[in-house]
């Protein structure tokens, strides 16, 4: 049985393997560590560890770190993982010096930022100055803020994508806008941080396609692989136009320690695909690449001249500045998403077929 999983890990590795010397002997701190990029960065930096023989320690904070034994068994029991459970807003930080600090707290949510903005823009501002506070009591080096794409704003149809000189921006007026103005005000509070002590950088983070991600959330591509996990046809709940790119976990976790270790401080890196395509093509995508054939409904036609929705990102600095591309094809990034949900890909960890809830809904 092919553990799927393991060679992802082992790609990351080998694309990064230079790099963590730096962790060698010290301690990171990984905010958000039961969500998907906690679990990738707890994954990816387990497997670092052992392999390098780094003895380096990581500890999670997370509200309910119980979630990851859950999740991944393996890491909650890994002796160089120590979990910690703490609100990011008011927790306390675990004990002792840290060398990195990982700022992942704060799930792209769309049912939080809806029917609580408050609390999601507080959750990320609050959480982000007490993770720097943190951090500059500690003498930590360095310190990667987990920002997103959506600090740009509504994406012009015209610019196809945007880069990190884009100078637009969310409505302040738009409760809506509450994740997005969270984040980017917790830019500002890492670009206020940085000092010759402290090297803050930013992964603007857009769309992504892996393990661990939720199937049941507001995002098109976990919905439709679900569809194809429980058998259904694949649902469009939109008109399919809007334009999306999505980046494998493994890519996401090569271009984040990359951006942590190599990074310029005080500087934005644009962390995705540039593989655009509007939903309806993504819709035929999953169907193509996990056949039997399967119907695809649209909800509804799209009206003759709107504007298009776009969310896809310019990555010119990452590739110009770190040498980062996306390596995996968007086809074989969905087959190994669909496999490790069906509980096909692990022998190394026994770990066992992760639940698939009932299905969301995308934009």
């Amino acid at each position: 049985m092919t553990n799927r999983l393991a060679q992802d890990l082992d790609d990351i590795l080998a694309r990064t393997e230079p790099l963590w010397q730096e962790l060698r002997g010290q301690r990171i701190l990984i905010t958000g560590a039961t969500g998907f990029f906690g679990c990738w960065l707890l994954e990816s930096f387990a497997w670092a560890n052992r392999r390098l023989n780094l003895n380096a320690r990581a500890a999670g904070l997370a509200r309910h770190p119980g979630l990851l034994v859950e999740k991944a068994p393996h890491l909650a029991e890994d002796p160089a993982i120590a979990l910690h459970a703490a609100d990011i807003r008011n927790g306390d930080f675990p004990q002792g010096t840290f060398s990195h600090v990982i700022h992942a707290a704060t799930e792209a949510s769309a049912t939080l930022n809806h029917e609580t903005p408050l609390v999601m823009f507080d959750t990320i501002v609050t959480g982000t100055r007490r993770a720097l506070q943190f951090a500059a009591a500690n003498s930590v080096k360095k310190f990667l803020f987990v920002s997103s794409g959506a600090v740009y704003g509504t994406q012009p149809p015209e610019l196809t994508h945007l880069s990190e000189s884009f100078s637009g921006g969310p409505d302040p007026l738009d409760p809506a806008s509450a994740y997005a103005e969270g984040k980017r005000a917790a830019e500002l509070l890492c670009a206020l941080a940085a000092s010759s002590g402290l090297e803050t950088k930013i992964a603007r983070c857009f769309a992504f396609v892996g393990s661990y991600m939720k199937l049941d959330a507001h995002f098109a591509i976990g919905n439709f692989i679900s569809d194809r996990l429980h058998h259904r046809p694949i649902r469009v709940q939109g008109d399919g136009s809007p334009v999306r790119s999505y980046l494998y976990a493994s890519d996401l976790m090569v271009w984040m320690w990359t951006i942590l270790f190599r990074g310029q401080p005080r500087r934005a890196y644009n962390v995705g695909s540039e593989e655009a395509l509007n939903i309806a093509t993504l819709a035929r995508e999953v169907a193509a690449a996990l056949p039997p054939a399967v119907d695809i409904d649209i909800a509804c036609t799209a009206t003759p001249g709107a504007p298009v929705h776009r969310y896809v990102p310019s990555t010119a600095r990452a590739r110009e500045e770190l040498g980062l591309r996306a390596e995996v094809p968007l086809r074989e990034a969905i087959c190994r998403t669909h496999a490790w949900f069906s509980g096909d890909t692990f022998s190394e960890h026994g770990i066992s077929r992760p639940r698939v809830a009932a299905r969301g809904t995308h934009a």
